[in-house]
């Protein structure tokens, strides 16, 4: 009996999927698409109502014959690509190729690469739906008809090798804005003023809120010696009291967005980085006695739903592992955002008992790191809340000033014993280990008067996961445009830079953004490309004709285009010139910009080639002088920290300087990594050699050194 063909996208899931089906099947991969628009000429026919003209993929055609191949000798044959949009028009092209009927049921959907979803799939196959396949083509036609008329623009106007897109323009636009909030900000001076109490023999610190009911904020320095003045003779009485039970709930399994945000919290991983391995932990990864097993269920998904059976294998886990009082009553619900697709559950570990601890050796060190951070917040999001004891009390003066302070026990952990959500640009809450016995009316004694001068600060600029956060909540976007848009416009076309993780555009990237807005306001508008997703979000529901989309974007579109070809000059771009000489020829170098960030070149070019990677300042002041740190290269190629002030300052280590000091000698201390990912900070003097181990290296900054 011939075998029965599964076409799926990747060699790593044709291999698990393999093994799942046994005697019988005959498993190949396409390798992701097979056709597509051609590079050479925009592949839309504008003029045929923007009917698109398919070619195969260059580099496709002997995977293609293959599959032709092992496709005439099949008595059935499904296609088990990806369950999206993407996964869909993939399978409508083989279909095509292979000469499938449209109405056909040649389609298997699983959302989880796992012996059961695979075999049930397989039961159940259906038709394509064009619905899907339909909501890809006309994003890829917008996305094509967007790219292909307004890059060549740009290649005119100012430099070849740009390009425009409907979600990298307006990425791109959102980092341009910020930082012209940051350029703009003008810093106000003010105060705080913090007093250290002793209420029945306990301290308490509280900072000072203002005079008697009305908030008064401290300006000046003058306000502040003010306010201490007139402590000067006064009583203190513990004033209005609250005592109160604080509720932490857990936070919902990961969403795709979610998963890349606290990956790059925790673990310093790019979005790109974290769906590559996101990636490798679904298609399957080979596992000690158990053979490939995919290990997540699907990793692109924008719902925080899951799938009754998950749940009551995780519920009965925390039972037998924690106990009653981390199990609720009834199992945890979340919210899913009103725009969201909701095609697939949440992120979640396929099998609850493959404990990541379990499996770490059949895992690389990465993957790892992130299955154990899928499986934990899987695990936490089932888990009761964590209860806190607050209290929050009033300190009143004689004199007129109040004090207040606020404070937090931890009385019973709950899901933090497993996981707790990290925070963008937030200082972690500070638990008290025990709060104060005090009741209102108590006299108070001042200590230590403490009033420190501060700066209102301008907003952060972008990490990856903040942008990727902003993106969700403005509805620009899906799950997988995230990680190819911040890698599009921070790689291969150098419009944004990375500085200490932070996102910051490049000249280049201000004059494409400011050419853009100008030229081409509605597709860097962020309400009409949100409402652009939402009109393909209607198409993939089967409630708008997808051609119809196309048109209507496509008028107002040409429009624009005539005007900003007959208006827009030519930029010229300047090098900004360096004060490094060319060791080679002598003229001073230039600032250049590569898909892997800025380098210096000699501006001689071609006649001289010279160029030079720019040192890497680490955010460590040097131990002997304090200029800044530099991360260089040696000749050799080894990696070594010099100050910036070399040669008048000769400090040189082989080692990651850290900012911390030694706590026993004073000497400076250096990252070294020890066994099972630890991290310590570790003495440089050799006299000494102390040592501590690093609790939360991501959040410290030492993940990616």
């Amino acid at each position: 009996m011939a075998n029965k063909l599964v076409i799926v996208e990747s060699p790593a899931k044709a291999k698990t999927i393999g093994k799942f089906l046994g005697r019988g099947y005959k498993v190949e991969a396409s390798q992701g698409h097979v056709r597509d628009l051609p590079k050479s000429q925009i592949g839309v026919d504008v003029d045929n109502n923007f009917e698109p003209k398919y070619i195969t993929i260059r580099g496709r055609g002997e995977i293609l014959g293959k599959i032709r191949k092992e496709a005439r000798a099949a008595s059935k044959i499904y296609l088990a690509t990806d369950p999206d949009r993407e996964g869909e028009a993939i399978s409508w092209h083989l279909a095509n190729v292979l000469g499938i009927a449209e109405d056909a049921p040649c389609r298997i959907e699983f959302h989880e690469v796992t012996a059961k979803a695979v075999k049930a799939a397989v039961k159940n196959p259906r038709k394509i739906d064009m619905d899907l396949v339909n909501a890809q083509q006309a994003r890829r036609v917008l996305d094509r008809l967007v790219g292909y008329k307004i890059s060549p623009i740009l290649w005119q106007k100012v430099k070849k090798g740009l390009s425009a897109g409907r979600v990298q323009s307006v990425a791109t636009k959102i980092i341009c804005d910020r930082e012209a909030e940051i350029e703009a900000f003008i810093p106000e001076e003010y105060w705080t003023l913090d007093a250290v109490f002793s209420v029945n023999n306990a301290p308490v610190k509280a900072r000072f809120m203002g005079i008697g009911d009305e908030k008064m904020e401290l300006k000046t320095r003058a306000e502040a010696d003010g306010i201490i003045a007139r402590l000067k003779d006064a009583r203190y009485t513990v004033g209005e009291i609250k005592q109160s039970e604080r509720r932490r709930m857990p936070a919902a399994p990961f969403t795709t967005s979610n998963l890349q945000q606290e990956a790059s919290r925790k673990l310093g991983f790019s979005t790109q980085k974290t769906m590559q391995i996101a990636q490798q932990l679904y298609e399957g990864v080979e596992i000690a006695g158990e053979g490939s097993q995919g290990l997540v269920t699907y990793i692109r998904t924008d719902s925080t739903r899951i799938a009754d059976e998950a749940v009551d294998a995780v519920r009965a886990l925390i039972l037998e592992s924690y106990g009653p009082d981390y199990l609720p009553e009834k199992p945890n619900t979340f919210k899913t955002r009103k725009s969201a697709q909701d095609a697939h559950e949440a992120i979640r570990p396929t099998v609850v008992d493959r404990r990541p601890e379990n499996i770490k050796a059949s895992l690389s060190r990465d993957q790892f790191r992130l299955y154990k951070l899928i499986y934990e917040r899987f695990m936490s999001s089932q888990m009761t809340p964590a209860l806190y004891d607050t209290l929050t009390a009033d300190i009143d003066a004689s004199t007129g000033p109040r004090f207040h302070f606020s404070g937090q026990k931890l009385r019973f952990p709950g899901f933090t014993r497993v996981y707790v959500e990290s925070q963008d640009d937030a200082q972690d809450e500070v638990d008290n280990a025990s709060l104060p016995d005090i009741t209102r009316g108590m006299s108070a004694t001042c200590g230590d008067l403490d009033a420190e001068q501060h700066f209102t600060q301008p907003p952060p600029r972008y990490t990856e996961a903040s942008l990727v956060r902003t993106l969700e909540e403005l509805g620009i976007g899906r799950p997988s445009t995230y990680s190819p848009t911040i890698s599009t416009i921070t790689g291969r076309r150098g419009y944004i830079a990375k500085e200490n993780k932070r996102l910051v555009p490049t000249e280049l990237g201000r004059i494409v953004n400011d050419l853009m807005c100008k030229n081409f306001p509605d597709i860097v508008d962020t309400t009409f490309t949100a409402g652009m997703e939402d009109a393909l979000d209607e198409v993939e529901a089967g409630e708008r004709e997808w051609k119809t989309i196309v048109s209507d974007f496509y008028g107002p579109f040409e429009k624009d285009l005539e005007k900003a070809e007959a208006s827009i000059e030519k930029v010229a771009i300047e090098d900004q010139v360096s004060d490094v000489p060319c060791e080679k020829c002598g003229a001073m170098m230039v600032y250049k910009m590569s898909r892997y960030g800025r380098f210096l070149a000699c501006p001689n070019f071609p006649a001289c080639r010279n160029t030079l990677a720019l040192p890497n300042n680490i955010g460590v002041k040097c131990p002997k002088c304090g200029g800044e740190l530099l991360e260089r290269i040696s000749k050799k190629g080894r990696k070594f920290y010099g100050c910036e002030k070399y040669p008048e300052c000769d400090f040189v280590s082989w080692d990651r300087p850290v900012n911390d000091r030694c706590p026993v000698c004073g000497s400076y201390m250096v990252l070294k990594r020890g066994p099972k990912d630890t991290v310590y900070h570790v003495c440089a003097s050799e006299t000494c050699r102390h040592k501590v181990q690093v609790e939360n290296p991501a959040e410290n900054g030492d993940m990616d050194n």
